[in-house]
């Protein structure tokens, strides 16, 4: 079942109309009708929003009867960059995910800092916090900045899983290289990851839910930097 289906049933199972949905999330009736015949498809925020309102996870709700992913919302267009693409996603891997990179010597008061090399390239991971974080990530060629990303994110249960977040990471995409894949899953456990935009200029969420319930998400942007 695709997204623009699944709408259509939530919204009709809480007796609303297309006028009454748009009205609740601050937008046009239009604009609903679109995502219910499958025109458009809604942005980030709005996606969250509509979780939020029908008490669903996003993962539910764009995500087809076989555990497919039914709209993958980084554009096709090919992405540049691929020597720049090929070298963080080695980085990603090699230290945070990769669980083996020891930190370096913290940059700022309590701050956590992973450092790769390999050739002219450079990628440096620096993180505030914990069980609620915020950090960058970023790369560097010849010791100029090339790209960079900020993220923010926040453990919501106990039950979260470090281990399994690492898991996915470390299968971060080559065609969208920010975090981890669309969709894993791994016992109890469920990644999901949604993403608008390219490799210049991006925004994205990714959540952790355990069984049915979320116990970790994260939100991050970035893009190249001139």
């Amino acid at each position: 079942m695709e997204f623009k289906e699944k709408l259509q049933i939530l919204r009709k199972e809480n007796k609303l109309s297309q006028e009454d949905l748009a009205e609740k999330l601050g937008l046009s009736r239009q604009a609903v009708a679109k995502w219910e015949l499958g025109q458009s498809y809604p942005d980030i925020n709005n996606l969250i929003n509509l979780s939020d309102f029908f008490k669903v996870s996003i993962d539910h709700m764009v995500r087809d009867s076989n555990g497919q992913c039914t709209r993958e919302l980084i554009p096709t267009t090919e992405i540049n960059h691929k020597e720049t693409i090929a070298f963080l996603r080695t980085a990603k891997k090699k230290t945070y995910a990769g669980k083996g990179m020891e930190e370096s010597i913290s940059s700022r008061p309590a701050s956590h800092d992973l450092y790769f090399y390999e050739g002219k390239y450079t990628y440096i991971d620096t993180y505030l916090g914990g069980e609620k974080f915020s950090g960058e990530e970023a790369v560097w060629f010849e010791e100029s900045p090339i790209w960079a990303m900020n993220y923010t994110g926040r453990i919501l249960k106990e039950c979260f899983s470090g281990d399994f977040l690492k898991e996915a990471l470390l299968l971060v995409p080559e065609n969208h290289p920010f975090r981890g894949p669309l969709i894993y899953q791994q016992g109890d456990y469920t990644y999901h990851c949604i993403l608008s935009g390219e490799f210049d200029w991006f925004q994205g969420y990714e959540e952790i839910f355990c069984k049915d319930e979320k116990v970790y998400e994260c939100y991050f942007h970035g893009g190249t930097v001139k």
